[in-house]
């Protein structure tokens, strides 16, 4: 699994829930301003379950905009490049469950964002 400390992102936010060989549960906070930039997975889904505030997960292959309310999930299927943030001013805060497999962070560089500048 890819150690937090080898990202090359900071956000506001990460607690272990729990890790075993080839499953990770994370609780991850975003800033107003924090984005999990544009990137993929080789072999793991990641699950997102929002919260608090509104987490914002964009997706291309297939191109999807989620928007996910708290209770809210979405999955993203390895090889789905997909980036990360919040809507709301005061951040958000979501579970994220990734597995089964070996994890690595595949950053897609010179990747442009969707947001509205």
């Amino acid at each position: 699994m890819t150690a937090p400390k080898d990202l090359p992102y900071t956000i506001a936010g990460r607690e272990l829930v729990s890790e075993t060989p080839g499953l990770r549960v994370q609780l991850l906070t975003l800033g107003e301003d924090d984005t999990i930039p544009w990137h993929y997975h080789s072999t793991v889904n990641d699950i997102f379950i929002c919260i608090e505030g509104t987490t914002v997960v964009d997706t291309r292959g297939p191109r999807a905009h989620h928007e996910l309310a708290p209770g809210e999930y979405c999955v993203v299927k390895p090889k789905t490049a997909h980036e990360v943030s919040s809507k709301d001013v005061d951040g958000c805060r979501f579970t994220i469950v990734q597995g089964i497999g070996e994890h690595d962070f595949n950053l897609i560089k010179g990747a442009v964002t969707d947001k509205a500048v």
